[in-house]
């Protein structure tokens, strides 16, 4: 239609500069895609587990509207009650995505009168929440405390830190010690997103800020459930006085139908399963090695968590690289720009516990065999 000739217009830009995104089926090969780390989305004995355990549950597919309205259910502020536990935090409050529960902390608790700061490879639901939060926001460099610290010795007002503890794109640890020890000096607010640490990292997997003992130093925390966990939601730990809060402005919280009690009772199970894999954290940790160990024709970013980046500048030249993978078994996607800077497109090469030494090694001798496609202009 000709009013709608705007959006085919940047769909061509897009389509131009190979940056266009389309839908697909998902893919056949062994898995190096998926953010589905314990391999809990297709567990058997968890299956079984949550069929027998909570099969009335699963039958209550709808909440009946929001739960300021009808959807209270009251496996919600039992499951609130557990997370909270487990993190070693006052309070839990459950969101229907990880996506969610970014947006709904950064857009209702900073407002005007206050800062952000961020670090510059944040998640866009952090950016998206900054958006909507008004309030002055400046990034700092990846990772550097002194960066940081610049920044925060210019603030003179009530201020807000975000960072991720492992980086969904780089797959590198946030130095949580030296930051959150940068807030206590300064009186900032920190706020970690915890989604790719959530299960496999630190002690049964409670995440990168329990295993470093700074729950007392983060104002909030996200734990995402859609990756390590295999099922669905999020939530935000901290104080009782937050999560109050977060209830009555939080509006992707307070504006939209919960989820489904069979949604949180998956949550339930998972709680119940992944604490105790540690065999499937150990065989994790196994394949890290073997791939940050390995020889490749490609830079490879240092990386001791599942997600392992493969450095293929250009877009065109990625998704070629990425062609003949899955052409030869291997289910893995490019990471294109703009959704990573300009010239440092890759392979995200993700690995679970469910993947063996041998098929590490094929991808590796694969990656070491690609032809170099050649660069666009």
């Amino acid at each position: 239609m000709p009013e709608e000739e705007f959006l085919a217009s940047k769909l061509a830009m897009r389509a131009e500069n190979g940056s266009l995104r389309e839908l697909a089926p998902q893919g056949k090969g062994v898995d190096f895609c998926s953010n589905d780390y314990l391999g809990l989305a297709g567990n058997e004995a968890f299956r079984r587990y949550l069929a027998r355990e909570h099969a009335t549950r699963l039958w209550e597919t709808g909440s009946t509207g929001s739960r300021l309205l009808s959807g209270n259910h009251p496996l919600f502020e039992k499951m609130e009650r557990r997370i909270a536990k487990f993190h070693h935090g006052e309070a839990a409050l459950l969101f229907n995505s990880g996506y969610d529960a970014n947006l709904g902390v950064l857009s209702a608790v900073p407002s005007r009168e206050d800062v952000i700061l961020y670090d510059s490879l944040i998640h866009a639901s952090v950016r998206d929440g900054i958006r909507l939060s008004l309030a002055p926001a400046y990034s700092f460099g990846h990772n550097d405390p002194v960066s940081l610290e610049k920044r925060l010795s210019l603030v003179n007002k009530r201020s807000f830190v975000v960072v991720e503890s492992v980086y969904s794109m780089d797959g590198d640890q946030a130095p949580l010690e030296a930051i959150s020890a940068l807030c206590r000096r300064y009186g900032a607010h920190l706020i970690v997103d915890e989604a790719h640490a959530t299960g496999v990292t630190g002690p049964q997997g409670a995440g990168l800020v329990q295993a470093l003992g700074l729950e007392d130093a983060c104002f909030a925390r996200v734990h995402t459930f859609g990756k390590a966990l295999g099922v669905h939601g999020a939530a935000v730990i901290g104080s009782a006085v937050l999560k109050r809060y977060l209830v009555n402005f939080a509006r992707p919280f307070i504006f939209t139908t919960a989820m489904a009690p069979a949604s949180v009772a998956a949550i339930g199970a998972a709680y119940e399963f992944f604490p105790a894999m540690e065999a499937e954290r150990r065989r994790l940790e196994n394949l890290i090695d073997i791939f940050q160990q390995a020889s490749l024709p490609f830079d490879k970013l240092p990386s001791r968590t599942p997600i392992q980046a493969v450095v293929i500048p250009d877009n065109a030249a990625v998704r070629a690289a990425a062609g003949q993978l899955q052409a030869g078994g291997y289910y893995l996607k490019p990471v294109l720009h703009p959704t990573v800077p300009r010239g440092t497109e890759r392979l995200r090469v993700v690995l679970h516990s469910f993947n063996t030494p041998q098929q590490v090694d094929g991808l590796i001798k694969k990656l070491s065999g690609l032809a170099r496609p050649s660069t666009s202009a």
